[in-house]
């Protein structure tokens, strides 16, 4: 089995401020003592020069921890008369590692297809940003039982514009959109039978990119079901929302992936 170090990123969407990143940095400093996990913070773009500077100010102290930037959305355009859009290239300048691609929120708000999100996957990787893929059914697909269609489609669009090897530098994150935000959450079971799937679909093509790639899950995580949802043999960690925003349960969902 591939050693495959968990993660566990912090989506702030338009929440959070320059406070928050300094609790969250202080918090750090006395518990993340090793690098067993890898964290990141996805704060919203105003505040990644904030986060930067804790980073290079916090090195000393974090003792080894991984702790790593990352933006929540990007352009698939390189430059240009886009306003308001952020390029790679300008992430990349800003620190970032990650950025987060197709979330289920800018798929659905404002309507970015698959084929928009293929695009921004590669223009992630054109910069050497490590794109964090989110795919995930909607609560009538589940129902109707259309879960593996529906995220085999949104694998299979990027694929066929990048290539099945795109993903040796990509993380994915399962988000059922029936629990986004919603308080509700997979079970455990639920989780690792998609993510198993994820992987079985991405090791049809290539066993290596199958068996290593990150598969983190995002919907509703908390401490409380975050330690059951991260034992499973599938299941990398998460992408959490809510919790990102509180520095105590954040830390604790990092520590529980330290030890999953």
């Amino acid at each position: 089995m591939a050693l495959r170090r968990p993660m566990v990123a912090g989506n702030w969407k338009m929440n959070g401020n320059s406070a928050l990143a300094e609790e969250l940095f202080k918090k750090f400093a006395t518990k993340l003592q090793n690098d067993s996990a890898e964290v990141v913070l996805c704060p919203p773009s105003i505040y990644l020069e904030s986060v930067r500077q804790l980073l290079e100010a916090n090195k000393q102290t974090l003792d080894g921890a991984l702790v790593r930037m990352g933006a929540q959305n990007l352009s698939q355009h390189d430059f240009g008369a886009y306003t308001g859009e952020i390029s790679g290239q300008m992430l990349k300048d800003s620190g970032c590692r990650y950025v987060i691609i197709g979330h289920s929120e800018r798929r659905r708000m404002y309507g970015e297809t698959s084929n928009i999100v293929a695009e921004k996957f590669a223009a992630a990787q054109k910069y050497g940003l490590t794109p964090i893929l989110c795919v995930g059914e909607s609560g009538p697909a589940r129902e109707a039982r259309r879960t593996f269609e529906v995220i085999a489609e949104e694998l299979d669009i990027v694929i066929e514009k990048n290539g099945t090897m795109a993903f040796d530098n990509a993380i994915i994150a399962y988000e059922p959109l029936w629990a986004v935000g919603t308080g509700k959450s997979a079970t455990p079971e639920q989780a690792q039978e998609v993510h198993a799937f994820i992987r079985n679909r991405l090791s049809e093509v290539s066993p290596f990119i199958g068996e290593n790639i990150r598969i983190l899950y995002g919907g509703s995580v908390t401490p409380n079901n975050a330690a059951d949802i991260f034992a499973q043999p599938d299941v990398d960690g998460g992408l959490i929302g809510g919790a990102s925003l509180n520095s105590t349960e954040f830390l604790s969902l990092c520590t529980i992936a330290m030890s999953a």
